[in-house]
């Protein structure tokens, strides 16, 4: 989103992650919005929030690509956390978790974050994400641990066979992203027992590697980012509740809120009471 002469503009671009893009990817992705480059040269300031922007010279490739395109701009890098943050704490205590293709938490005392040992990727970690649960449900499909109805659909939804999904999670790019594909099943299946079960465990592991480990976690609300927070809230609440946490928002995409945050926290444009 970008803000100028008092008009708000949107646009889209596929994902930016430094770890799978150079600066020259970065900025020939930017280079084919047509939205974006009409106003380039016209932009002083960029806020961008990502995911692996959590080092320094993570965000000077991220920070290299933009400048490419947008050269009369001050540009500020930072980890997706923090804008998640921004967009749901705001400037109140809390704890902020993002749960889409991959799953992360920090704890937020108003004025920084406080980080914990999470956030260790696909291979490691990234309970309760797209592609942990993409991950479950193609198991029980391969593993014929699935009930019999539903593995027929499964099996109309995606047609792959064992080989055709062993060649694009092995020798492919963006294997998560591959596998956090297969999380759409669930969503048209969401009540039936075995998917309701995944779920529950799902957010459950969630809960007790990622939340449990803030000491303050019954004490605060508890905030969600994400495509797999926002569908799948009804029983993402349910799992909270029952261990005694407070829901906070849950936001599907954080980006308005996000900017929002930012033009008041710039001085942009007054808060609204």
């Amino acid at each position: 989103m970008g803000y100028l002469n008092g008009e708000t503009i949107r646009f889209n671009t596929t994902g930016i992650n430094p770890y799978f893009l150079s600066e020259q990817d970065i900025s020939n992705l930017i280079l084919k919005n047509e939205t974006v480059i009409q106003y380039a040269d016209q932009v002083k300031e960029i806020y961008f929030f990502g995911a692996g922007c959590s080092s320094p010279d993570k965000h000077e490739v991220v920070s290299n690509g933009l400048s490419e395109v947008f050269q009369n701009a001050f540009i500020s890098v930072d980890h997706d956390l923090l804008g998640s943050v921004y967009a749901t704490c705001g400037n109140a205590e809390g704890l902020n978790c993002i749960l889409g293709t991959g799953s992360n938490i920090c704890y937020f005392d108003g004025k920084k974050i406080h980080d914990g040992h999470h956030g260790l990727g696909y291979v490691l970690g990234d309970e309760g994400s797209g592609t942990f649960f993409g991950k479950k449900v193609l198991l029980a499909y391969l593993y014929n641990k699935m009930p019999a109805g539903l593995a027929s659909e499964f099996k109309k939804a995606f047609p792959a066979d064992k080989e055709q999904i062993i060649t694009n999670v092995y020798q492919k790019p963006f294997p998560n992203i591959y596998l956090a594909g297969f999380s759409r099943f669930m969503a048209s299946h969401r009540d039936h027992p075995f998917i309701k079960d995944i779920l529950k465990t799902g957010f459950q592991e969630f809960v007790n590697t990622n939340v449990k480990d803030y000491p303050k976690y019954k004490e605060v609300p508890c905030h969600f980012v994400g495509s797999i927070a926002y569908y799948y809230q009804e029983t993402l609440i349910e799992v909270l509740e029952e261990n005694g946490i407070e829901p906070g928002k849950i936001l599907q995409k954080p980006i308005e809120e996000l900017f929002n945050f930012i033009l008041q926290k710039e001085g942009i444009v007054q808060q609204t009471s």
